[in-house]
């Protein structure tokens, strides 16, 4: 039947469309149905009458197989339902849910028809502790077959929802309040047990979670007032008394399980005045926090006091009531209004409606893009295409619980070639392709397949790199880096809620070229998944293979760039030296460099030589391990490794080397590339007014 419903997707696609580029592989994309389950409604006139709805997410059709002996099953769409006599007995049914595509997935569930009224009936009610005005059902008794939940709401119908014997019900209040509420179970007989209670419906009026965790920042990158994520302005009062307490608002600083938030009662206005006033002039926006049960809107104003003159703007914002709402208001909403924020000493917030509701504040600062990011950061990378480059276990360097051996790697061809990109303006992106590894709470099965959102890679994140920490933050609903479920909450499942930033520790090594990060899931979980990864090297316009150039004038030195009076190599020279130009200068892609002499050189003087030809002398014979660094927008190269040079081994930026003198571990020339990259122009100042210059050419 899977291929059956396959060709008949395709058909419909080819016969719609006049395209002839179609793309099908959403049909391969197509995840199996989950969430499978059935409702049961029962009469009750002792017949056996059951009526069975079949549910499921992303089914459109059902076989239920009616567990009672009958051969064939019945066949249903999505919002159907079956009607069956049942004999007195407990039954296990199947259900079976197709998608479009014909993907098959099945549940069972039990089902009890009794001609027994119901007895010891449980009941269990309860607040939900998440959600205002929720209330939590759950029944149980013998020979019941379903349950039926009566809110005792005026003006409602009732009942309000009914369930399967033992599965939960949650239903939301209007209002809170006490209740007369009622369960009634019933099964096949006419009879039926019921429960009855007074119940209290409360609702939230406070934070139950704190506020998002603010991101990893540099400190010249934020200015914080409140929170505890950054060091706070010294003397800053978060309760002045400008009269409003007058006017039945208070202030207080709530507790939530140790993280502790400004508490505004009653809002009218409110005020926080700094221990200093602040320049905010270079910052780019005004970030806060905010939970209320009852505040609609926050007007949040600035206050200015440059130049001896109090002047103040103010910006609105909406408020998700229930829920903290994280706002970051650009600083530009204030200067466009005339307000100069170089001496801002106040913050005033005023609540809609006026002094009849209560907001809990937190994480309050002003903070800009980071102006200056490594660059060891910087670029494309990869989890390293071998054994042992992802794994986790209960400490950092130990991936005993699981790594991901050869044979994984080969398995996981498709997560191996994802992308990770940190680029200079402090954005990033995953770039998955077509297909990634999708784990069995993204809906797939433990394989390669299309990228599920939010960690498809389609909404840019950004980055902020702690340099000084070693902390890696990526911000961004689904950005990640390794496995999209590792999380410093904890491990993502099926329906869980994906946080906005996730912060690594990172560790660079081998010229910035490997990076080693790990993530613990969960503060003192003692889970921590490892990750290694390695930057691809865009192919440098060095790469290659050098030489000096034989020709007249291709090695001199003078006072200026240009200019090669004090001594050049003359054609009578380049003959002579024939074992100096044939010296190699091999630029590799993966950023190391090589000086390859062969047997023979030119040996100067004070290297031990007679200006002549002769084996090359450490640490200038090639032996060196070294790598380079092009800055095509300075014209700079710059060749690390004491021993590795360009052109003649005496030159370095401080001067010319003799006899015993201490080799620099690194030289840096000036560079010029032409004729299509295969010339390259170099000149070095050793010490002061002392150009050596050398023409260069690619093999």
């Amino acid at each position: 039947m899977k291929y059956i419903y396959r060709l008949l997707i395709v058909a419909i696609i080819i016969f719609a469309c006049e395209d002839n580029s179609r793309d099908l592989s959403f049909v391969d994309a197509i995840t199996a149905p989950a969430n499978i389950a059935a409702t049961y409604d029962i009469s009750q006139d002792n017949t056996g009458l059951v009526t069975i709805t079949p549910t499921a997410d992303g089914a459109t059709e059902f076989k239920v197989f009616l567990g009672d002996g009958t051969s064939d099953p019945v066949s249903l769409k999505v919002g159907e339902s079956l009607q069956h006599m049942y004999a007195e007995g407990t039954y296990t049914i199947t259900i079976e849910a197709y998608n479009i595509a014909g993907d098959k997935a099945e549940a069972t569930q039990e089902l009890v028809v009794s001609f027994k009224a119901p007895e010891n009936l449980m009941v269990t009610i309860s607040n939900n502790a998440s959600v205002s005005k929720q209330v939590d059902i759950v029944a149980t008794a013998d020979f019941a077959t379903v349950y039926e939940f009566y809110s005792g709401e005026a003006g409602v119908t009732q009942p309000v929802a009914t369930a399967n014997i033992g599965d939960p019900i949650s239903y939301q209040y209007q209002n809170p309040g006490m209740y007369d509420v009622k369960v009634v179970a019933k099964g096949a007989a006419i009879q039926t047990a019921e429960y009855m209670e007074t119940f209290e419906v409360t609702e939230i009026l406070q934070p139950i979670a704190s506020a998002p965790t603010p991101p990893n920042r540099n400190a010249s990158d934020v200015i914080s007032i409140y929170g505890s994520a950054y060091t706070n302005v010294m003397g800053t009062d978060t309760f002045p008394d400008w009269g409003q307490g007058g006017q039945g608002s208070s202030w207080t600083e709530f507790d939530l399980n140790g993280d502790t938030m400004l508490q505004y009662i009653n809002l009218s206005y409110q005020g926080i005045q700094f221990g200093a006033a602040q320049d905010v002039s270079g910052m780019e926006f005004l970030h806060l926090d905010v939970w209320t049960k009852d505040v609609t809107v926050l007007e949040t104003s600035l206050i200015n006091v440059s130049g001896g003159v109090t002047t103040e703007k103010p910006v609105n914002s909406d408020l998700t009531q229930g829920d903290w709402t994280s706002i970051d208001i650009p600083i530009s909403d204030y200067t466009a209004q005339g307000l100069t924020v170089t001496e801002i000493l106040q913050l005033k917030f005023v609540g809609t409606p006026w002094a009849s509701g209560t907001v809990f504040i937190d994480n309050i600062y002003f903070w800009k893009s980071p102006t200056v990011i490594p660059e060891s950061i910087l670029g494309t990378w990869k989890l390293a295409n071998q054994p042992g480059a992802l794994g986790v276990g209960p400490a950092v360097g130990d991936v005993s619980w699981f790594n991901c051996d050869a044979t994984c790697v080969t398995a996981r061809a498709c997560f191996y070639d994802d992308t990770y990109i940190f680029k200079s303006d402090g954005s990033f992106e995953n770039v998955l392709g077509s297909d990634t590894w999708i784990e069995g709470w993204q809906g797939g099965g433990d394989a390669c397949g299309a990228p599920v959102a939010p960690h498809d890679g389609a909404t840019p994140g950004s980055f902020v790199y702690n340099e000084a920490a070693g902390l890696l933050t990526i911000n961004g609903v689904g950005s990640y880096l390794g496995l999209p479920k590792a999380t410093n909450e904890g491990e993502l499942g099926a329906g869980s809620t994906v946080p906005s930033s996730r912060t690594y520790n990172v560790t660079f090594s081998n010229n910035d070229t490997e990076m080693d990060v790990y993530i613990e899931t969960g503060t003192g979980s003692g889970v921590f998944w490892q990750f290694k990864f390695v930057k691809e090297q865009e192919t440098s316009p060095l790469q290659g293979t050098w030489v000096i150039a034989n020709e007249a004038g291709a090695l001199g030195v003078g006072p200026a760039v240009g200019d090669t009076s004090w001594w050049n190599c003359d054609a009578t020279c380049v003959t002579d030296r024939a074992c100096f130009y044939d010296d190699q200068y091999v630029f590799n892609g993966d950023g190391s460099f090589q000086n390859m002499l062969g047997s023979d050189t030119w040996i100067e003087g004070w290297q031990g030589g007679g200006d002549t030809c002769g084996t090359p002398v450490a640490p200038h014979d090639g032996s060196a391990t070294a790598n380079y660094v092009y800055d095509a927008t300075a014209g700079t190269l710059t060749i690390n490794g004491a021993g590795a040079y360009l052109g003649l081994p005496k030159t370095y930026n401080a001067g010319e080397l003799g006899a015993g003198d201490t080799v620099p571990s690194s030289i840096t020339y000036n560079v010029t590339l032409s004729n299509s990259n295969t010339q390259m122009d170099v000149y070095i100042e050793a010490g002061s007014g002392t150009f050596w210059q050398y023409k260069m050419v690619k093999q």
